[in-house]
């Protein structure tokens, strides 16, 4: 019997006085979408002053469905707290994900709650430059 190794999520946070910024390089699975979940957690609990939580994407690889109601769930959290998530730098998978399971202008919004909320960045609208129609 052959085993699969498990999936790897490696994280690089840095934090001002008003944002964070997680890195994510591997795959947002069954594996540690709980590990992210948590750090996202403990960055929001830790920081009452936090406006602005930014998830670079680029080294994503693979997102399950576990990943993307991890995203779903930080996306609550955020709402709760009054921070702005910006989900940048997504790939054409990730984009793909959101548009065909309809989460992505969720997402991507503007926090539900919370004056004085700022424009979503053009990399929060955008959508990666591949060419392609997402939906295809």
């Amino acid at each position: 019997m052959t085993t699969i190794p498990p999936s790897h999520l490696r994280l690089t946070a840095v934090d001002t006085e008003t944002t964070v910024r997680i890195e994510l390089h591997g795959d947002l699975d069954y594996d540690n979408a709980d590990r992210l979940l948590a750090v996202v957690s403990d960055k929001i609990a830790d920081n009452p002053r936090l406006a602005d939580l930014h998830l670079h994407c680029a080294g994503l690889g693979s997102t399950d469905s576990s990943g993307l109601s991890a995203l779903l769930m930080i996306r609550r959290r955020t709402d709760e707290a009054g921070v702005r998530l910006h989900l940048d730098d997504r790939s054409s998978a990730l984009e793909r994900l959101l548009t065909i399971t309809g989460t992505l202008a969720h997402l991507t919004a503007l926090p539900a709650t919370g004056a004085g909320a700022a424009e979503p960045s053009a990399a929060d609208q955008a959508a990666p430059s591949t060419g392609q129609d997402p939906r295809a």
